[in-house]
């Protein structure tokens, strides 16, 4: 059974190192971009996001070291890409309380925000409470944790979601896993969902109706997943692609500079550590 707090994936975290410049990567690819925005002092963070219709991307960066943000200065120190994948939550407090009710040890509510800047000028706040997975539990490298928006209308705003490239939402995240298997039963069993083989020895998470899917598989499956795109740069163990739905595959194409006949992705070299893929959803 799910867990009643836990809606679906509400957006995936990019660890970048460089926020101006990866904010420039990512519009060059025909994606929309938020101003950016300045988190609350004791994460000590910075920001920029990419909006869909009930989901987004978010761009992260540190921009002073605090305990919140080791977690993340430890994987940069690896590498770039996505790090963490957050679900919507409908109270954060009753989240992390049923969490523990379950025997797992959830840290939080944490409580943050940031301000926006306003299309027609002027500046709100965007507030958020989130609470964590343990941070020992991350199924094949992948970090989770799920966020309350207090000010939706702050963080949803229209004319940032309208992108050259046609993308709406997010598909999938694709995780590579030595286990597919068992990365994928551990990410079951902390948001309460059911495992499930599929072809090629992958495995799949539902993580919500009409949210995006998990799919743990090995290095071989994720390569005929995606013909012709290189895999370099890509980790070991970790979310390694991501898929997102186009409402125009052409311009999709257009924006990513890919010939017709070709599969709209790039690779991590053009995406911050992330293979990217467009798809007609």
């Amino acid at each position: 059974m799910a867990l009643k707090h836990v809606i679906g994936v509400d957006h995936v975290v990019v660890a970048v190192r460089d926020l101006d410049a990866a904010a420039a990567a990512w519009r060059a690819l025909g994606f929309t971009v938020s101003p950016r925005g300045t988190h609350s002092a004791h994460m000590g963070s910075g920001n920029y996001t990419i909006m869909f219709g009930e989901d987004y991307l978010e761009l992260l960066g540190v921009l002073a070291p605090t305990e919140h943000n080791a977690p993340m200065r430890a994987f940069l120190d690896v590498r770039e890409g996505l790090d963490r994948a957050a679900f919507t939550t409908d109270d954060a407090a009753a989240g992390a309380d049923e969490l523990r009710a379950k025997g797992i040890a959830a840290v939080g509510p944490i409580s943050f925000g940031r301000p926006v800047t306003l299309p027609e000028g002027g500046e709100a706040e965007a507030r958020f409470n989130v609470f964590q997975w343990p941070r020992s539990a991350r199924p094949a490298g992948l970090g989770i944790f799920a966020c309350q928006h207090m000010t939706r209308e702050n963080v949803w705003i229209p004319s940032l979601q309208s992108h050259a490239n046609g993308a709406s939402r997010l598909v999938r995240i694709e995780v590579l896993a030595r286990d597919p298997q068992a990365g994928a039963a551990e990410l079951a069993s902390l948001i309460d969902r059911t495992a499930e083989a599929v072809e090629d020895g992958a495995w799949r998470v539902e993580s919500g109706a009409g949210r995006a899917e998990f799919l743990f598989l090995g290095r071989d499956a994720l390569s005929r997943r995606h013909p012709g795109i290189l895999l370099d740069g890509l980790p070991e163990e970790g979310a390694a692609a991501l898929v997102l739905g186009t409402r125009d595959l052409a311009a999709a194409g257009r924006a990513l500079g890919v010939a017709a006949g070709e599969a709209v992705a790039v690779p991590a070299a053009r995406a911050n550590g992330l293979l990217l893929r467009l798809v007609e959803a």
